[in-house]
């Protein structure tokens, strides 16, 4: 009989703890990733070189590279910048921001790209996806998945707090697009992939039941490992299905109706999960959603991220348009603006009560 089964795109190298990046020249030699230390580093302009000073002697063969924010000529400028320099691998130090470039980066020079992660906003950590700003707005991009995840706890506490908490609304919002997948196999027959279901699911699950707040380690521990997870399941799947649904369309429509008023990706995730779970009718899902946004501070409203109702429901109405092809709840239900509006009071005048 035969055994059939299936490689899954993974890192090597998944290391969540306090001191894990005092540890990082010695996690790479041990992994054959890099036994003699020639390493490119990506880091910010900013908070990056404070890291610089801070753990530049413990990597002495190391070249650094600042990169300037998260867009596709940032992204082909580091490529360019570290082409024929025999590194055996890339290292991105910093946000969501510094990672995807580097990420999209080492996938043009074809070295391995690991991850460090010093805050947890999204959860682009571990994805095989990288979303980079370009002439036409922002563009999702296929990369490989990094080759190792280091999250060292006690950089991500000086984070800035609502960075931190900004994870949370992502990693939530699985849960919605995971419904959003089910709702599509039900009505045009696509397909589900169940393990990348599972691992999504199980994320938003552990990050929602979780009683922690940011202050503990064992809370950023389950936040941490819930992104992770999240990352990987979209490497089995092959796409951002696992956690990207109608939460996700309405972040983007207002990253591009309102790009120099967009409140953080977790944050927007967040609330369109809880309003996307109100409108199939899972009352009680996102009741709990919003109790526990709240909890941790993050927006339940579009007036708490800085948008009058009106401009929630411009962002609703045009958020089938920044995923042609998807199927959620949005596309399902088709709602006039004057039912999205209906909606949102609805939902507004629910969580309020």
């Amino acid at each position: 009989m035969p055994v059939l089964t299936r490689l899954i795109p993974s890192p090597v190298v998944v290391d969540i703890r306090r001191g894990a990046l005092d540890d990082l020249a010695v996690v790479l030699a041990d992994q054959r990733i890099s036994a003699n230390g020639k390493l490119a580093i990506a880091i910010s302009g900013g908070s990056g070189l404070k890291l610089r000073e801070q753990f530049g002697p413990l990597l002495p063969g190391a070249e650094w590279y600042p990169v300037d924010g998260g867009t596709i000529d940032a992204a082909v400028k580091l490529a360019d910048a570290m082409r024929g320099k025999r590194y055996d691998a890339v290292v991105a130090l910093g946000g969501g921001k510094i990672i995807d470039v580097t990420k999209y980066a080492a996938a043009r020079v074809g070295l391995p790209m690991v991850a460090v992660a010093t805050n947890l906003s999204h959860d682009g950590i571990c994805s095989p996806i990288s979303t980079l700003d370009n002439d036409n707005g922002r563009g999702s991009y296929g990369v490989p998945t990094p080759i190792a995840i280091l999250i060292d706890l006690a950089v991500i506490r000086d984070a800035p707090a609502r960075f931190v908490r900004s994870g949370i609304g992502d990693a939530i919002s699985n849960l919605s697009a995971i419904a959003d997948w089910e709702l599509s196999h039900r009505e045009t027959g696509e397909p589900v992939d169940g393990l990348a279901a599972a691992m999504a699911r199980s994320a938003g699950e552990a990050v929602l039941r979780h009683p922690g707040t940011v202050g503990d380690d064992d809370f950023l521990v389950t936040l941490s490992e819930g992104l992770v997870m999240s990352g990987i399941a979209m490497s089995i799947s092959g796409d951002s299905r696992p956690s990207s649904g109608a939460c996700h369309e309405i972040s983007h429509a207002f990253d591009l109706l309102f790009p120099q008023r967009a409140a953080s990706h977790g944050e927007q995730c967040g609330l369109g999960a809880a309003f996307a779970m109100h409108l199939r009718g899972a009352k009680a899902e996102s009741a709990l959603m919003t109790e526990v946004l709240r909890r941790h501070a993050l927006p339940v409203t579009a007036e708490e991220i800085g948008f009058t109702a009106d401009e929630f429901v411009r962002a609703v109405e045009f958020a089938p348009q920044t995923r042609p092809g998807r199927y959620t709840i949005l596309e399902h239900l088709d709602l006039s603006t004057d039912q999205i509006r209906d909606a949102y009071a609805d939902y507004a005048k629910t969580i309020r009560s």
